[in-house]
């Protein structure tokens, strides 16, 4: 009885001795896993890209605009506009469906000056939870304090963008800035946070909300005092924002006084629903990569199984000489199937790693150069289908194969030319 040794010997033999047609079948093979990783990978770089897309905004983040209020359900004639108040704010502030919210009060029309340059940023007032609600990062100094609220300090905080546009890699903690022709001292410098060409988040400064209601207060008739332009918040039940969009929306229809259940009267954004549809749409595109590249693999499955058979009816002498002087069916039958596993196992890894070294250099190229995408990644359930079915086509490739060769009579194998 031959060893394992022996007859792993005799596969590689076999498989030299005719090295185009291996080389043309391993390629088939890892062509097809490659594809599914690839195409896998380029789904889950798109949805990893719309992630940190998302992640700019924060966790959890509802924000509700400025609307309008239609006279009738799905009627958009006679609508009447409404300006949300920081009486609004404080009314949702202790909704027990909200953990944490901020007002907002912005513009984009007034023109800020260093003693080195100077921009056209977008200003807004804000307060110090804004950065419990949204995601904030600082780079130096500090943002804004219950103090500088109260006090209604001319103090800014200062984006990324901005900040390098006005003072040019100085210091700049410290430093004084004109908006409008009033100066502000800066408290706080903020760390990048856009990606690619959106930079919108990096241009930004911020001035306490007081304060920017003092100086610079929206432009309009019948604009309350207190307005703002946008109210944020995170609710109190992680990834699930209904019940308080539902409170949420009492407290603003009470007190603007329509129907909470026009849904038309709110202006909405939320990065939960945002995260929801994505996480859908790209996980109907991963099934759909997927079962693309598994039909790619189980072709070049096929092409193996064909290989193989070929082998066989071209080895039939030899396999009657074999079972002449002895050999088992189950020999034969092992020397066939590690034939056609080892083809598929060596071929698989080869994909596998060529794969991953090609993400790997769009990864290098790539990251962080397009906004919403990410460049495709080696994923590893991906790698765990890729192998699951490979092991499956190898079994089959070798199997189906073998047994035809072991049932071979040895009298017709040897008069066979």
């Amino acid at each position: 009885m031959r060893s394992f040794s022996d007859t792993l010997g005799q596969v590689f033999r076999a498989i030299m001795a005719n090295k185009l047609r291996s080389f043309l079948t391993m390629f088939g093979i890892a062509w097809g896993v490659g594809s599914l990783l690839v195409l896998v990978g380029l789904g889950e770089g798109f949805r990893e890209g719309q992630r940190k897309q998302l992640s700019q905004f924060g966790d959890d983040v509802v924000m509700v605009m400025n609307g309008t209020i239609p006279a009738l359900a799905n009627q958009h004639t006679g609508m009447r506009p409404y300006e949300l108040t920081l009486g609004d704010e404080a009314a949702i502030r202790s909704l027990p469906e909200v953990r944490a919210v901020t007002g907002e009060l912005a513009r984009s029309d007034l023109y800020e000056v260093s003693q080195w340059s100077n921009t056209s940023a977008h200003l807004s007032g804000n307060e110090p939870s804004y950065t419990v609600v949204r995601y904030f990062p600082i780079a130096a100094g500090r943002f804004l304090d219950d103090e500088d609220l109260r006090d209604s300090r001319r103090v800014v905080f200062i984006a990324q963008k901005s900040a390098s546009i006005l003072f040019q890699g100085r210091p700049m903690v410290g430093q004084t800035i004109s908006i409008n022709g009033i100066d502000f001292t800066v408290i706080g410098v903020g760390a990048k946070v856009g990606r690619g060409n959106n930079t919108y988040d990096d241009e930004k400064m911020y001035i306490p909300i007081t304060t920017m209601q003092e100086y610079f207060p929206l432009k309009g008739d019948n604009i309350p005092q207190d307005a703002v332009n946008s109210i944020q918040y995170n609710p109190t039940k992680k990834n699930d924002n209904t019940a308080a969009d539902i409170a949420v929306h009492r407290v603003i229809a009470q007190r603007h006084g329509f129907d909470p259940s026009l849904a038309d009267a709110f202006n909405e954004f939320d990065t939960i629903t945002e995260s929801h549809i994505i996480g859908v749409i790209f996980t109907a595109m991963d099934v759909f990569l997927g079962s693309v590249g598994v039909v790619t693999l189980a072709l070049g499955a096929v092409g193996i199984i064909n290989i193989m058979l070929v082998s066989v009816s071209e080895r039939t002498r030899e396999i009657g000489v074999m079972k002449a002087v002895g050999a088992t069916k189950r020999s034969i039958i092992a020397q066939f199937f590690w034939e056609g596993l080892l083809l598929t196992g060596i071929s698989g890894l080869i994909g596998v790693g060529i794969s991953w070294a090609f993400m790997a250099l769009l990864q290098a190229a790539l990251t962080d150069k397009i906004p919403g995408f990410d460049p495709p990644r080696l994923v590893p359930w991906s790698v765990a289908l890729a192998l699951g079915s490979l092991t499956l086509c190898g079994i089959a490739a070798g199997l189906y194969p073998a047994s035809k060769a072991a049932a071979l009579d040895p009298i017709e194998a040897l008069r066979k030319e």
